[in-house]
């Protein structure tokens, strides 16, 4: 019996693999063409975990990662009773949440005022005034903050002069600096961030419209009643979206970043570079990668069930 149970697996998966084979040679060429990107996939998302043991031992770069010690947890016990680490959680968590709160309906609202304007010369130009700050680099944007705001010439302060309003370092003030952060994220993504809503926009159907202007409805009615529920689906996935890039603040805080509002600035991206690059603890940063990957994780698992709880269905 044992001797046809071979035979009979051994007929299922012949054909399967003669398949396979076919299928290949038949498709050759398609097959090369995915070849390249999945060896990216393979070369820069699955084999950097074999890395992630680092994060495990007492690594030393002279030692390298197979003879250096096994030191378990350590470094995530570590971790967690660094009173600078949980500082700078909560600074990334604070900083996005003001974010998400304060901009994440900006992109919204450009999407449906410009939905609304039928001057279409006029239309590309406020487009392409909204688009230019995306394609800015934050070295450059941080450049134009810290001109603009500058206590001695800044223009802020020169018009905050004429009301008699004392020069403010808006800077290297604690109380101001997380407000620039959020109004320069704002500024640089809110027309891009549009494009999505606008595109969603588009594929509302126009009965619906025609159907509220029979009714009587005048147009920030239709927009209040038609447009901003058509969008909602398309919000929960963007909100999704950002939600999994919460902890993963950092060119914007480095580039703007000064010791004097570290108290108020340090998030774990600077925190982690500050660790691994600048001292050198490599294991440290490691344990520290690895618990913003998974406490993203966990945002992104709770953020959706909250939308099944809210529409029904899950995003993912």
């Amino acid at each position: 019996m044992e001797v046809i149970q071979k035979i009979e697996e051994k007929t299922r998966r012949k054909p399967v693999r003669n398949k396979f084979l076919r299928d290949l040679k038949k498709h050759k060429f398609i097959y090369l063409l995915v070849l390249p990107g999945f060896l990216h996939i393979l070369l820069f998302d699955y084999y950097p975990f074999y890395y992630l043991q680092i994060a495990f031992k007492d690594y030393s770069v002279f030692r390298g990662i197979s003879d250096s010690p096994w030191i378990g947890f350590q470094n995530f016990v570590d971790l967690f009773e660094s009173k600078y680490f949980l500082q700078s959680l909560g600074n990334t968590l604070m900083i996005n949440l003001y974010m998400l709160g304060f901009g994440f309906f900006v992109p919204v609202i450009i999407a449906i005022l410009i939905n609304e304007i039928r001057m279409v010369h006029f239309v590309r130009t406020v487009q392409s005034v909204l688009y230019l700050p995306h394609f800015l680099s934050w070295v450059i944007i941080g450049g134009i903050f810290a001109t603009m705001l500058s206590p001695s010439s800044g223009l802020v302060n020169v018009i905050l002069g004429w009301f008699g309003v004392d020069p403010i370092f808006f800077m290297a003030d604690t109380r101001w600096f997380r407000s620039v952060l959020v109004f320069s994220q704002i500024w640089k993504e809110a027309g891009w961030g549009s494009i999505i809503f606008l595109a969603a926009i588009v594929g509302i159907g126009t009965e619906q419209y025609e159907s509220a202007i029979v009714d009587g409805a005048n147009r920030f009615q239709r927009m209040l009643y038609i447009t901003f529920p058509s969008l909602v689906p398309t919000m929960l996935v963007v909100l999704l979206l950002q939600i999994s890039k919460l902890l993963k603040l950092f060119e914007q805080v480095f580039v703007m970043y000064n010791p004097v509002v570290a108290e108020v600035s340090e998030t774990l991206g600077t925190y982690v570079y500050q660790i691994g690059i600048m001292r050198g603890d490599i294991a440290f940063a490691t344990a520290a990668g690895i618990f913003n990957s998974i406490f993203s994780l966990v945002l992104v698992l709770a953020a959706n069930h909250i939308v099944k709880m809210i529409r029904g269905t899950p995003i993912i």
